[in-house]
């Protein structure tokens, strides 16, 4: 019969072995959609000149857009490595498109408004967006 430190250390393997197993089966999408951007379909170039035509930078500071220093929003530096969109979507380029098309619908407590952008100026900014790393 098995001493009661042996039969521990035999569950303890055991557990070790079934959390070790829970990991494995379906492959999970990236949290960050580094170099996806492409995946857009998107103008990069227009997206940045979107963000400054929609007045992005009245609440943003987003890396190579000139506007005020603002902090009423989170800046978007390095917004291709983030983990989600708005702290509730995984940050997935057609999340990000979510997101910019209708903010509130994905999160009723968000202050950013849906600025009535259309699907392709969604796609542009959200390409550009996934460019800051």
């Amino acid at each position: 019969m098995p001493s009661p430190i042996a039969r521990r250390a035999a569950m303890l393997l055991g557990m070790i072995v079934l959390l070790l197993l829970t990991g494995c089966g379906e492959k999970r999408p990236p949290l960050s959609p580094r170099g996806q951007a492409s995946q857009l379909g998107a103008d990069v170039m227009r997206g940045r000149q979107l963000i400054a035509d929609y007045g992005c930078v009245a609440c943003h500071t987003i890396e190579g857009v000139k506007g005020p220093v603002s902090r009423v929003g989170p800046p978007l530096k390095d917004m291709a490595l983030r983990a989600y969109v708005g702290g509730v979507l995984p940050n997935t380029p057609e999340n990000l498109v979510r997101w910019l098309l209708d903010p509130p619908a994905v999160d009723p407590r968000t202050a950013m408004p849906d600025m009535g952008m259309s699907v392709a100026d969604a796609k542009d900014i959200a390409a550009y967006l996934l460019t800051l790393h």
